[in-house]
């Protein structure tokens, strides 16, 4: 595929509303083209919804999302309406990221019940029948094992038609598959552990990395094309620590575009490499201590 590159950042948290609008303005003015905030119940960070809209009032072209709203967290009907919210607000500038949520520690703080990984995939996938039927003109039925709607025609519709630009992400097969069926854009992930304490470290090298993108390909079959590949950075130029707070895990993942090291022409010669060779075109950067570093990176290679 011959795609343009995107880059996006994760954006966690200020301490202002000035700082805030600082940042997204900062991301916008380097070439960035999504900001995307986190959803998780515990650690330090905003609240999605919020977060997203002040973002989008502070800019004029950066996008705004989620990577990725744990589905678990909410009814799709209740983030259906505040989703087509944000996009109208936005006029159009919405990537809503949505995952079936999985952080161990989200769940038992709240007091909410970590159902089984083939659980949560399922009611996902109910969930973006939801979104999108809600989305769509009219009233919308659904009847399915996790969620009920009765003729619920809901307003505002989204600015965007027929809604949002839906991204996925994921590293067990049945994710990818469902991703590739529904999502505009694919964050290739490692395998989270069934438990939701961590990245499953079986998971990391580049073979699977590589075998992540086949099952996307072969499950999204005629409609790959029309698909974005991506995936986190999670170390850039000198390796360090990942940080305590973070699901990441980059110990095995050298080989692959979660770690890119060396020189500002090394990191830009292997997001080409993978976009050339496999496919991978939008980049987030994971850990916002890297902006600076990456920023060059993006300067040179956006649009590209």
């Amino acid at each position: 595929m011959d795609r343009p590159f995107r880059f996006a950042a994760v954006v966690r948290q200020a301490s202002s509303g000035r700082e805030w609008a600082e940042k997204a303005r900062r991301l916008e003015g380097a070439g960035f083209d999504v900001l995307l905030v986190p959803d998780h119940l515990v650690g330090p960070r905003l609240a999605p919804v919020a977060a997203m809209t002040a973002a989008a009032c502070a800019t004029s072209r950066l996008k705004v999302g989620t990577l990725v709203f744990a589905n678990d967290f909410r009814h799709p009907a209740v983030l259906a309406k505040e989703a087509a919210t944000v996009d109208l607000l936005s006029e159009g500038r919405l990537e809503l990221g949505l995952g079936t949520g999985w952080m161990a520690a989200d769940y038992a703080a709240a007091g909410l019940a970590l159902d089984p990984p083939g659980t949560r995939v399922d009611r996902l996938a109910e969930a973006i029948a939801v979104l999108k039927g809600l989305w769509g003109d009219g009233p919308f039925t659904f009847r399915g094992e996790h969620y009920r709607i009765d003729g619920l025609d809901q307003h505002p519709k989204p600015f965007r038609r027929p809604g949002p630009r839906l991204l996925l992400g994921g590293g067990g097969p049945r994710m990818l598959r469902l991703a590739a069926r529904e999502a505009d854009v694919i964050n290739l992930g490692m395998r989270v552990r069934a438990d939701g304490t961590g990245p499953d470290g079986a998971d990391g090298g580049l073979a699977a990395f590589l075998a992540k993108i086949d099952v996307v390909r072969r499950a999204a079959a005629e409609r790959y094309g029309a698909i974005e590949l991506g995936t986190s950075v999670q170390q850039l130029g000198e390796r360090r620590r990942d940080e305590p707070w973070s699901a990441a895990d980059s110990s095995r993942q050298d080989e692959t575009p979660q770690v890119l090291l060396g020189t500002r022409g090394d990191v830009a010669d292997k997001l080409r490499h993978w976009r050339d060779t496999h496919d991978l075109s939008y980049y987030v950067l994971h850990h916002e201590r890297d902006l600076e570093a990456f920023t060059p990176v993006v300067e040179e290679l956006a649009g590209g």
